[in-house]
């Protein structure tokens, strides 16, 4: 019985000697072209699963109308829209470029069929390894619930919230300061020749 287990011992030993191997003489894909570790997916799934099952599950605190999907809109083009897409309009290259890929909020399902409580999980606090950033310390409660309600409802938004997402944001002014003008292009100049 000893024998066994100094075996199993030394077996488990190997396999984390191997992993930390695996990674640390660059074997392991990193960039986001890369295939896959296997099982990759599979295991980020469960365990998000699993630790979003052992969370509670609070109702909304904003109501799923009008005036909140309007300003979840506001919202959402500032700090979603990137990664996640808006109605009608193709992928970004941002979005092309990540892995994994980040859900288009606007072309199919999204996430209309999870649960509001996830969602607003998901955005307040981000998931590792995702890309997807948390924005607990940028965005106010209410803030989160609006953009958790308007992708909640996707798929039954009005024409005025579709048409508030795909007008063009307004360019950021800080009060008191003035906008700064971009600098023209100068071409070179040729070097003057001394006679």
């Amino acid at each position: 019985m000893k024998a066994f287990l100094i075996g199993l011992l030394i077996g488990i030993i190997l396999v984390f000697v191997c992993i930390h191997l695996y990674f640390a003489m660059g074997m392991a894909p990193v960039a986001t072209s890369s295939a896959p570790i296997p099982f990759e997916r599979r295991y980020a799934h469960i365990g998000l699963e699993a630790y979003l099952h052992k969370l509670p599950h609070p109702d909304p605190q904003t109501p799923a109308d009008e005036p909140n999907f309007l300003a979840g809109a506001q919202i959402y083009k500032e700090n979603c829209a990137v990664c996640h897409g808006l109605p009608g309009k193709p992928k970004s290259n941002i979005a092309a470029g990540m892995y994994p890929k980040p859900p288009q909020l606007f072309q199919g399902v999204g996430v209309t069929d999870d649960e509001p409580w996830e969602t607003y999980w998901k955005v307040e606090n981000g998931i590792r390894m995702t890309g997807m950033p948390g924005f607990k310390t940028q965005l106010s409660e209410t803030q989160i619930w609006q953009v958790t309600q308007l992708v909640k409802n996707a798929d039954k938004i009005s024409a005025a919230v579709k048409g508030e997402l795909i007008r063009p944001l307004e360019p950021m002014v800080t009060p008191g300061v003035l906008p700064v003008a971009p600098s023209p292009v100068v071409p070179p100049q040729k070097p003057l020749v001394q006679p």
